[in-house]
């Protein structure tokens, strides 16, 4: 038996369809212009602006950016690496303090979260914090100097104690029940439940770790250390880019397109990491929801 369905409800779900379509084309239009941009050529963008379809199909831009490949690799490589384990370190050590100050039974729970967000409120700023890094850890040109820094945030670690909190008491207490101790609830129970967590603070570190530049531009001096988006960073920044050591091998009578040259290196850094949203996608806004709401 087929159910009626109201006009009011079709009307609605039509209008909804139809809004959430335009919303769509409008996040995807950007995009497109990119990507079209970035196959164009430079003669064309000057005279006719960017379009959704490039009228003069051209690799210039690309040839710019990757004509030293093997340090493209390197840079990919190196922020790659970052991304993978400092995500994965930022999750054990912040699902593993999110943990601690959501049990009821640590006394001082309440202290450590104050002084956890106090430091969002005040810092000690740049200056001494380089001295820290370079003078009193000697993390001068280490992969360190990026890895650590971004790997615990006063905000992660508060958005999973209040998204661990709405885990009910009672699964810990039964498992206390049956003799297991804390580090075993906290990995073979807690995690397990926090998946949606997780993936949002896994998302978060992932995303900070494959965008920054800033710490490579600090502390990094050798050229094979450089992450993709500090080498890239250093080609749209440099006013003469055949005087780069990425685009040195470029031939004499080659002028490297500017902006094309951009749009090449959007879509050579956003690549890859867009395809980490469909994985997570789901978990996201239940993850950041939960942990928004809770006490």
């Amino acid at each position: 038996m087929k159910i009626r369905t109201e006009a009011s409800t079709v009307v609605f779900n039509g209008i909804g369809y139809t809004v959430i379509t335009v919303l769509a084309a409008v996040c995807l239009l950007p995009f497109l212009l990119i990507i079209s941009g970035s196959l164009s050529s430079e003669m064309d963008i000057i005279t006719e602006g960017f379009k959704l379809i490039p009228t003069t199909l051209s690799w210039e831009a690309y040839q710019a950016v990757f004509s030293n490949p093997m340090q493209m690799v390197k840079a990919y490589q190196v922020t790659a690496g970052l991304t993978i384990v400092g995500a994965a370190l930022g999750l054990f050590l912040t699902s593993m303090a999110g943990y601690v100050l959501s049990r009821k039974e640590f006394a001082y729970r309440n202290s450590v979260s104050f002084l956890i967000y106090f430091t969002t409120l005040f810092s000690g700023g740049l200056i001494p914090w380089y001295i820290v890094v370079v003078n009193v850890l000697g993390l001068k040109d280490s992969y360190l100097a990026m890895l650590l820094p971004p790997m615990l945030s006063a905000w992660n670690i508060i958005l999973m104690k209040n998204f661990m909190k709405s885990i009910p008491d009672s699964i810990t207490e039964s498992a206390k029940i049956d003799g297991a101790g804390d580090f075993t609830i906290y990995w073979k129970l807690i995690l397990p439940l926090s998946t949606p967590g997780l993936a949002t603070i896994g998302l978060f570190l992932a995303l900070a770790y494959w965008n920054d530049w800033f710490l490579a531009n600090i502390f990094m001096t050798s050229e094979d250390k450089y992450p993709l988006q500090f080498l890239l960073y250093k080609i749209l920044a440099s006013a003469a880019v055949l005087k780069t050591s990425v685009a040195g091998n470029l031939s004499a009578d080659f002028k490297p397109p500017a902006e094309t040259l951009k749009m090449a290196a959007a879509v050579v850094v956003t690549g890859p990491i867009v395809f980490l949203y469909p994985f997570v996608q789901r978990y996201f806004v239940k993850g950041l929801t939960i942990g928004a709401v809770k006490g």
